[in-house]
């Protein structure tokens, strides 16, 4: 079965959830792409395809003819190498198998490649990193680690800033010129020909140069079978407009309203272009994990210190990081001590110690010592790296309630536009004479229409969800607590109970051997070193904490291990084995049950220890019980205080283990839990959740992320505990970077206050629009304040949003 690729593409042109819904009605229109998600938000689609087919460059080439865009980046590198014309063919043809890359040109004479590529997918160090799998050795002749994606989404927001400049410069004098002589200012010039037409010059700049985006906007909805807010505002600004042009002609008579048409345009403007600035405040958390990259390292390479940039760092390298300075890529400590600051990738401020063999992740601050060590990852390799594309994934995916805005999104414009000719022929035809001097039936019945038009954009129900989803996931990656989707986030808030797993996550799961026994009979002498030293080299091909105890106490009394032949690990009972042709048992009872080797003479010791809250293994040769080992983990410090805290938010805590009862209980009555799962195989805990669920409960399971990756699949939310190397392989939806168990009661109290904000934008936007729609239609709003109205909708969605990162959890 291949594997699946996930892919991000950043997205220019977007105005509002119609046009969202446009792109990735479009992407799901090529072959072979699954799980398609564009957020108006982040300004990105998500899509997943097999890793055995190329689907980048048919995605953007779908997007750019429904008439959107893709941002891309420019990168210049010098080849070494380039003999001959074949060589630049033989490169071109490298790079066009690479996918992100959408082209390449390439100058074999110069020993130079240029090429575009998609900053989401590749960055230059994969490109360089490439180059060099395929046999060409290259450099990057930009040195500027720059934010690809944020100079193109800036360069858009410099190009609104100067459509707004050039939208008021004009509809600032036609304004006031428009009241000076409504208000008799103007005295006997108010109704001369001339007002009109200078009025008109100062509109058609506005309408056609400023509004040419919700012309093609418009335009390209309309061809992509849907409609979006650029309908509704080219459909008001032009009605405005074109009223007014055959009085300018003189071919009827009556009031213009040229003032109308660029007010609406100038106001809309304003309010996209200060959406997009918050808009860039909703992805804070991205921009400070970016930041915590440095730009250079210092390497030692043929026995001297050399500064080098970050993408030009190899897998080996030996770095040297000093106090205050950051840790560039991943590795492994070889010299020195220090103590390291971890807190923007675990979220635990207390800073680390580190020694040689213990490994430092990219983007850390040294707080002490001078310390070398061994680069093991870099580029989108690193912990940093993984974690910023799990972020941008959950910031780029949908959480359920967003079904509802995205439904009503689809037919709201057509119903608007609806509405609007309602209200135009209600006007025109029932309502009569219009109540002003000197405004025509006709107009009052287009303006009124107009109004419907402007003030109900949907731009606020589609920038409800996203927006929020955005700053919680953001805020919870500060703090430690990585969301692998939208649901995730909002599906943590809902649950009713916890399903703790016991080994690493309530306790340390760093077990000791705490009690040796012998169990000599008249055909087996066997003294400590012997129960040890065979225990050890069975467990010693295991991975289970236990074992790993085992282990290390043989080690720390210098024990040589003998050779181990049939390894057979039993799940849930066990570890058979064969010691120089004996048949060597090390498990719990029912290892011994199954091969038939007598274990209860011993059953009161084997409670007594159990009953202390340490689990028994028993070591036996050739089916007779020659000794038994007690092996205890310990409770991690602020275990009770999480349960304590997870029973006071109303949910019920559960523990489940492959434990014994009384081991189980033993542990459970430390932290505080009477709800006991034990004796459970690793295969059946998905089982028991099924058991919860199937009685009601919305069930989150925490565990370690491997052996418990059935129950976390399982479950409604899985929670995985692990480190910032080893985050992105985890199995659940939710990881903690750091392992604290108290990241449970924060990402519960993260996913309430999220999906209560999304419910508070969801209700304003749709709020705002049953209220003003009805007001519009009856004449009571002018399209001008309908305009600005609108703008300051979206912008208080933002800003209810941002809000998030103010409230404690």
């Amino acid at each position: 079965m291949t594997d699946k690729v996930v892919a991000i593409l950043p997205i220019t042109g977007m105005d509002c959830a119609n046009c969202a819904a446009a792109v990735e009605r479009n992407i799901n229109k090529v072959t072979g792409v699954e799980g398609v998600n564009v957020n108006l938000t982040t300004e990105r689609a998500s899509f997943s395809y097999s890793s055995d087919s190329k689907k980048i460059i048919e995605v953007i080439e779908r997007i750019n003819r429904a008439g959107y865009g893709v941002a891309s980046g420019e990168a210049e590198l010098m080849i070494n190498g380039l003999a001959d014309d074949r060589d630049g063919k033989r490169l071109e043809l490298a790079l066009s198998n690479l996918e992100g890359v959408i082209s390449s040109s390439v100058n074999w004479v110069a020993g130079k490649v240029i090429l575009r590529y998609v900053p989401t997918v590749l960055t230059q160090v994969d490109i360089k990193s490439y180059l060099a799998s395929q046999g060409f050795e290259s450099i990057i002749l930009d040195e500027g680690l720059e934010d690809i994606e944020g100079i193109a989404r800036q360069e858009e927001i410099d190009r609104q800033r100067t459509d707004l400049i050039i939208s008021w410069s004009f509809t600032i004098p036609l304004f006031l010129l428009s009241m000076a002589r409504d208000f008799g200012l103007l005295g006997m010039w108010a109704h001369q020909s001339w007002v009109n037409w200078l009025m008109a010059a100062l509109a058609t700049p506005v309408q056609f140069y400023v509004g040419r985006k919700f012309y093609s906007g418009a335009i390209q909805s309309l061809r992509n079978r849907s409609a979006n807010m650029d309908v509704l505002v080219a459909l008001g600004s032009t009605a405005a407009y074109l009223y007014s042009v055959p009085i300018l002609l003189g071919l009827i008579s009556g009031h213009v309203y040229f003032e109308t048409s660029a007010m609406i345009i100038s106001l809309i403007k304003t309010g996209k272009y200060l959406e997009s600035r918050a808009k860039g405040k909703t992805s804070a958390a991205i921009k400070k994990l970016l930041n915590l990259s440095p730009d250079h390292a210092l390497v030692l390479r043929d026995g001297n210190e050399e500064v080098i940039l970050i993408n030009q760092v190899i897998v080996g390298d030996q770095i040297i990081v000093k106090p205050g300075g950051k840790v560039p890529v991943d590795g492994v400590i070889i010299e020195g001590y220090s103590t390291i600051d971890e807190s923007m990738i675990t979220g635990e401020s207390v800073p680390v110690e580190k020694a040689v063999g213990d490994e430092v992740v990219g983007g850390t601050v040294n707080r002490q010592g001078v310390f070398r060590f061994e680069a093991t990852k870099i580029g989108k390799d690193t912990a940093l790296a993984q974690i910023i594309r799990l972020v941008e994934e959950a910031q780029g995916s949908k959480a359920p309630i967003q079904r509802i805005a995205d439904r009503v999104s689809e037919i709201f414009v057509p119903a608007v536009v609806a509405v609007a000719a309602l209200t135009f022929a209600g006007w025109y035809f029932v309502a009569g004479t219009a109540p002003d001097p000197g405004t025509s039936v006709f107009a009052r019945a287009m303006l009124n229409a107009v109004a419907v038009l402007l003030i109900a954009c949907p731009c606020a129900m589609g920038l409800a969800t996203p927006t929020a989803v955005m700053v919680g996931s953001g805020r919870g990656a500060e703090n430690g607590l990585l969301y692998k989707s939208g649901a995730a986030l909002e599906r943590a808030g809902s649950i009713t109970t916890v399903v703790l797993d016991k080994t690493g996550t309530i306790t340390n799961g760093k077990p000791r051997l705490t009690d040796l026994q012998v169990v000599n009979t008249t055909k087996h002498l066997y003294q400590e070193d012997d129960l040890v030293r065979l225990a050890a080299a069975v467990e010693k091909k295991s991975e289970h904490p236990l074992g790993e105890a085992i282990v290390m106490f043989a080690e720390s009394k210098s024990i040589t291990l003998p050779e181990t032949q049939k390894f057979i690990a039993v799940p849930g009972k066990g570890i058979r084995a064969v010691i120089d042709s004996k048949e060597i048992l090390v498990g719990n009872t029912r290892l011994f049950d199954d091969a038939q080797a007598p274990w209860q003479e011993f059953k009161s010791q084997i409670e007594s220890l159990r009953k202390e809250g340490k689990t028994v293994i028993l070591v036996g040769v050739d089916s007779i019980l020659i000794g038994l080992l007690a092996v205890a983990d310990t409770v991690k410090g602020n275990a009770k205080e999480v349960v304590a805290e997870l029973g006071q938010m109303g949910l019920k805590v559960l523990m489940i283990t492959g434990d014994n009862q009384q081991v189980a209980e033993a542990i459970a009555s430390q932290v505080g839990i009477t709800h006991i799962i034990a004796e459970v195989l690793p295969g059946d805990k998905a089982q028991e959740i099924i058991n919860l669920q199937a009685e009601g409960e919305i069930v989150a399971m925490v565990g370690d992320g491997i052996n418990d990756a059935p129950a976390l699949a399982q479950a409604d939310v899985g929670i995985s505990l692990g480190t910032g190397t080893d985050v992105a392989i985890a199995a659940a939806p939710i990881t903690l970077i750091s392992g604290d168990l108290s990241g449970v009661v924060r990402s519960v109290k993260l996913s309430k206050i999220t999906v209560k904000t999304i419910k508070q934008n969801l209700f304003w936007a749709f709020f705002y629009n049953i209220i003003l729609i009805p007001v519009a239609a009856i004449g009571l709003l002018n399209p001008m304040l309908a305009a600005g109205a609108m703008a300051v909708s979206d912008i208080f969605v933002i800003g209810n949003s941002l809000r998030l990162n103010k409230k404690p959890m």
